[in-house]
């Protein structure tokens, strides 16, 4: 399991100008099983991602497809966690 944590790079102006394309791309991700939760910080300064992947390489090759990163928009601080302890309806996540 990831945490992604992204930081703009660029004004909001210029991320706003990609972010339908981010969340098209956000979207695929999550039909592909990757994704699980997502939104922007607070303040909108970037955003968090938590992330079901193979492998962290799989996971840096999904995220270098982001619009965000395509257009230099942002960076992205990567965590690898093992979820021994969840919420009952997160279970499913949990280490066996």
């Amino acid at each position: 399991m990831f945490i992604v944590s992204l930081s703009y790079t660029a004004p909001l102006t210029e991320v706003d100008a990609h972010l339908a394309a981010h969340r098209g791309y956000l979207a695929a991700q999550y039909a592909a099983g990757v994704f699980l939760m997502s939104g922007a910080k607070v303040p909108r300064e970037g955003g968090i991602i938590l992330a079901h992947a193979p492998s962290r390489a799989a996971l840096d090759t999904i995220l270098s497809e982001d619009p965000f990163a395509l257009a230099g928009l942002a960076r992205y601080e990567i965590t690898e966690f093992t979820p021994t302890m969840t919420a009952e309806a997160l279970s499913a996540w949990r280490a066996r």
